[in-house]
C-alpha cells in the first residue's frame, strides 16, 4: 500500500467529524509508520484571551482524534474503533498564534484492542507539547457483528 490511499483513508474518516470540522483539523501526513494531524491556530480555541494560548480541550480532541484515526494506518480495512482509554501528559502550554500538530502510532493490535502512543508539537517534534497513550477497541467493519455479538 502506498502512503496515497492511507492519506485519503484518513481524510475520508477524519471529514466524517464534525467536531474536527469545526476545529478545521486536517491530514497532515499518514503512512503506516503513523499519523500526524494539524490544528490551526484560531481565535475560537484560545483558552486564555489575555495569553492567546489554546484552551486544552482542543488539544485533547486532536490527540483523541489522531490517536482513533491512526488506526487506518495499521488495518487492512477500515473498524471502527471507539476510545476505551486516553491519557494525555502536558508538557507546556502551545505557543500562541501557532499551529498545532498531533502525531500518533499504533504500536500494539490486538484482535480486541489496539494500542496507541504519540505527542503533540509545533516547531519540533522533540519539544512536545503533550505526550498521550491511549486504548481503541475493535468493533468491525460498519454493519458486520464481531465475534461474540458486538456490533
Amino acid at each position: 500500500m502506498t502512503d496515497h490511499p492511507l492519506i485519503e483513508r484518513a481524510q475520508r474518516f477524519l471529514s466524517a467529524l464534525r467536531h474536527c470540522q469545526v476545529l478545521g483539523l486536517s491530514v497532515h501526513d499518514a503512512t503506516p509508520a503513523g499519523l500526524t494531524l494539524r490544528l490551526p491556530y484560531s481565535d475560537q480555541i484560545v483558552g486564555n484571551p489575555e495569553t492567546g494560548v489554546i484552551h486544552g480541550g482542543a488539544i485533547t480532541t486532536l490527540m483523541d482524534t489522531t490517536c482513533g484515526i491512526s488506526t487506518v494506518c495499521v488495518l487492512p480495512e477500515f473498524e471502527i474503533c471507539p476510545t476505551l482509554d486516553l491519557r494525555i501528559d502536558y508538557m507546556h502550554p502551545a505557543e500562541p498564534h501557532k499551529d498545532v500538530f498531533g502525531f500518533a502510532e499504533c504500536y500494539r493490535v490486538t484482535p480486541n484492542v489496539i494500542f496507541t502512543r504519540g505527542y503533540a508539537y509545533q516547531d519540533d517534534p522533540s519539544q512536545p507539547i503533550a505526550h498521550v497513550v491511549g486504548a481503541f477497541m475493535r468493533m468491525g467493519k460498519p454493519g458486520q457483528l464481531k465475534q461474540g455479538g458486538a456490533a
